[in-house]
């Protein structure tokens, strides 16, 4: 056979400002995983949520956005993607309105998981779209990486768009910031970016659409429910019926000409490792980013715009250590760049073990900047590995693959994480609490570090002292168990990488197309604009 190579048609002025147009939706989801992180004292106040309600709030959010990516990229290809792009940018911004005027905690809890609905056909639709807009390498490359930057970059700024927001606005604001972009998209996408959709893809599978649905969801409500109240034969019963479901939807893979996820990808060697080790950097990095700006705000009483700008320290100083790594992957292996990066964020990790209620601001940041660089490394290198691993017409379900993995870590981390510190807060402010305290006012306090300062509000100047005092020391206790539970992670992680990604670099592109495809990713695609 006689292959007859062209050379990449190259973006023009059109393209870079669709690539501009399309990072709006972008930023904004990934701002959503964040943005509530200042509003907590607000809605605590206000909607009275309980520990477990606060958490749905706060995670049901990551789950379902999780675990509908792979459907919506699915469902992109048979419909377009710049359809399911601006069908998901008039769900997001209705959800956002619903979200912002929430007077209850179940609707504020309804309006997130519709805030996941819309957010899953946006993420897998734009890295999409953008592989579609840029053929030659080089521009797709850089394309890629504004992608990247600015999916980790909407996560930092949402609490500093939320602690401005905060400053003078109501909490329900920090949602309606969502809605001028999603019109703008709804206007600019249409003229800017090109349709595309595979004619060949197979009838959308409702079935496996449900299937991943019922193994992800039962499978996160069981381990939450157990990290915050131990075993029970129901959570129990959860996790190995998620499972099962699990197993259904992997047999239904395999079966099927056009699956959602061709499973001859975790062959590759190097994939499944790559995207365990992202699935694990997400789980720290978000599951513990809470605990900061917490600290921040509730422990050393910082305003939210204070507090904010001071979570913006980590980020800022850790801003060269992705080129530096990929400068340092030329050199040196990356399963030892990465494990390296594990090792790193362990020892931040360790630091935070030393934070109290009267330890100075900076060893809170030094704690977390250290952390945050180890990740950054990490996740820097993961992204190229699992592309790398995966044939050129296969990379968007790679994309896809990647980005489910990065939110249900985080989602596992805000609800595993949060648990082990919600649980040891309940414990430990038991015993601290001042006595002669109202019994109701004693609840409220045992629930929530935001529960105790709204109750200290309305007690006396040594009694609510007392109060603020014990629930600072709880939450710092639960902060250093959350710590130690990260450093093992970290471990993990670089004991996976070192195991599962030893001799793995980037696969040439050329050699990969070369190798034989299947049914499942025989045909190309089309674009129309």
């Amino acid at each position: 056979m006689t292959t007859t190579t062209t050379p990449a048609p190259r973006a023009g002025r059109r393209e870079w400002i669709g690539l501009t147009v399309l990072m709006l939706p972008l930023l904004l989801v990934s701002m959503d995983v964040s943005v509530l992180y200042f509003a907590v004292p607000f809605i605590s106040a206000e909607l009275r949520p309980t520990a477990t309600e606060q958490l749905w709030i706060f995670d049901i959010y990551g789950f379902v956005l999780a675990g509908l990516l792979i459907t919506m990229g699915a469902l992109g290809d048979r419909i377009g993607r710049r359809r399911l792009l601006l069908i998901g940018a008039t769900a997001f911004g209705a959800a956002s309105l619903l979200a912002a005027y929430a007077d209850s905690t179940a609707t504020l809890i309804a309006a997130r998981a519709l805030l996941g609905v819309g957010g899953a056909t946006l993420m897998p639709s734009t890295l999409a779209l953008v592989r579609n807009m840029f053929h030659d390498a080089k521009q797709r490359g850089t394309a890629i990486a504004v992608w990247t930057a600015t999916l980790t970059g909407g996560i930092a700024i949402g609490p500093v768009l939320s602690g401005i927001m905060l400053e003078h606005f109501w909490w329900g604001s920090i949602f309606l910031i969502n809605i001028p972009a999603m019109l703008m998209l709804l206007l600019l996408a249409p003229l800017l970016v090109p349709e595309f959709r595979n004619p060949a893809t197979g009838r959308f599978d409702l079935v496996s659409a449900a299937l991943s649905l019922g193994a992800l969801l039962p499978v996160i409500y069981g381990i939450k429910e157990m990290a915050r109240d131990g075993l029970s034969p129901v959570r129990v019963l959860a996790i190995v019926g998620g499972l099962l479901v699990g197993a259904l939807f992997l047999h239904r893979q395999r079966t099927r000409a056009y699956p959602m996820v061709d499973l001859r990808l975790f062959r590759r060697r190097g994939f499944g490792g790559a995207l365990a080790v992202n699935l694990l950097a997400m789980f720290a990095i978000v599951g513990f980013a809470i605990f900061t700006t917490q600290h921040l705000q509730l422990v050393l009483g910082l305003s939210p715009l204070r507090a904010a700008l001071w979570s913006l320290v980590p980020s800022l100083a850790v801003g060269g250590v992705a080129p530096a790594a990929a400068a340092l992957a030329h050199r040196v292996e990356r399963a030892y760049l990465i494990g390296a990066g594990f090792g790193i964020a362990a020892v931040g990790f360790v630091v935070l073990t030393q934070v109290t209620p009267e330890t100075p601001l900076w060893l809170l940041l030094v704690g977390a900047s250290v952390y945050a660089g180890g990740l950054v490394m990490v996740m820097s290198l993961v992204t190229e590995l699992v592309l790398g691993a995966a044939p050129p017409e296969q990379a968007g379900v790679a994309s896809a693959l990647t980005e489910s993995s990065s939110e249900l870590g985080g989602a596992l981390g805000m609800a595993i994480l949060g648990s082990v510190g919600a649980a040891v807060y309940r414990r430990e402010i038991v015993d601290g609490l001042p006595a002669g305290l109202p019994a109701d006012a004693g609840d409220a306090a045992q629930e929530t570090l935001g529960g105790a300062l709204a109750v200290a509000q309305g007690l006396p100047a040594e009694l609510a002292d007392a109060v603020r005092h014990a629930a600072g020391v709880a939450f710092t206790d639960g902060l250093h168990l959350a710590a130690y539970a990260a450093v093992a992670v970290m471990l993990l992680g670089a004991v996976t990488a070192l195991v599962a990604l030893r001799g793995v670099r980037p696969a040439d592109s050329t050699a990969l197309a070369a190798e034989p495809t299947g049914p499942a990713d025989a045909s190309l695609s089309s674009v129309s604009r």
